[in-house]
């Protein structure tokens, strides 16, 4: 997979969680998003026991709650749709602060914000205790398609590349005092945009080839062979183990 790569989401430590292998990790939080998904929206109760596990995760995994809260703001957008559901929604309607209220739309409203939040705070915590090439190798190794895993280690890699050549342009753009500051400019941005598409698609051109001409066949070779043993399994187990129990509790009681 070639060498690391670093994010900003990623918070490097040494707790029992970030010491369990990619795939573990990956597998946990898939189950546990399964459960909070097929959970009835009735149960409130459930969704404040998910809240309480995915806490527990994050003092496991020593990550301050204010770095866990400042990553799931990436969710605001569906907490104004979620917030706009009881107005447009169909159906009885209740009075709540003297605002006709759909009772559906509030239903739905929970339903998108309980489940949207704790899917969203599953996927930072794994995001902070994983670094980006250990998911790829974690997707790897749960036999997720070859050709989507390098798609997606492409995709991580030469994202921040024409990240860079992005600023790169945008500097040269200001040192000819160039500030775009209205519709008129839009041109001088099209172009640029246009510039990075060629330079990118030429890149990526000279990559191929580089990597044709070092071997490639179609597969990337797997440097580090990431296995779990059988107390890490059970123990990356215990999350997704917890969450179904909450789940069935939810629809029996």
């Amino acid at each position: 997979m070639g060498a690391g790569h670093a994010h900003k989401l990623y918070r490097h430590g040494h707790s029992p969680i970030h010491a369990l292998p990619p795939h573990c990790k990956l597998a946990a939080a898939f189950a546990f998003v399964v459960a909070v998904v097929s959970t009835p929206r009735e149960a409130v109760w459930a969704f404040g026991l998910y809240a309480v596990l995915i806490a527990a995760v994050a003092a496991a995994a020593r990550i301050p709650a204010g770095f866990l809260l400042r990553r799931l703001l990436i969710e605001v957008p569906f907490v104004a749709f979620a917030v706009l559901m009881p107005f447009v929604a169909q159906g009885e309607r209740v009075e709540v602060l003297g605002m006709s209220l759909s009772v559906s739309g509030l239903w739905g409203a929970w339903n998108v914000l309980a489940k949207g939040t704790l899917g969203v705070a599953a996927s930072v915590l794994l995001a902070s205790t994983t670094e980006l090439r250990a998911l790829l190798l974690g997707l790897q190794r749960l036999k997720l398609p070859p050709l989507l895993v390098q798609i997606a280690s492409f995709m991580i890699r030469y994202g921040d590349v024409i990240t860079d050549e992005l600023r790169r342009m945008s500097i040269a753009r200001r040192s000819r005092g160039f500030e775009a500051s209205g519709i008129r400019h839009w041109g001088v941005l099209a172009k640029t945009a246009g510039a990075l598409f060629i330079r990118s698609y030429e890149r990526g051109e000279r990559v191929h080839l580089a990597m044709v001409s070092r071997g490639y066949a179609g597969s990337m070779p797997v440097i580090d062979e990431v296995v779990a043993t059988r107390a890490q399994w059970a123990y990356a187990a215990v999350l997704p183990a917890a969450a179904l129990a909450v789940c069935l509790m939810g629809w029996t009681l």
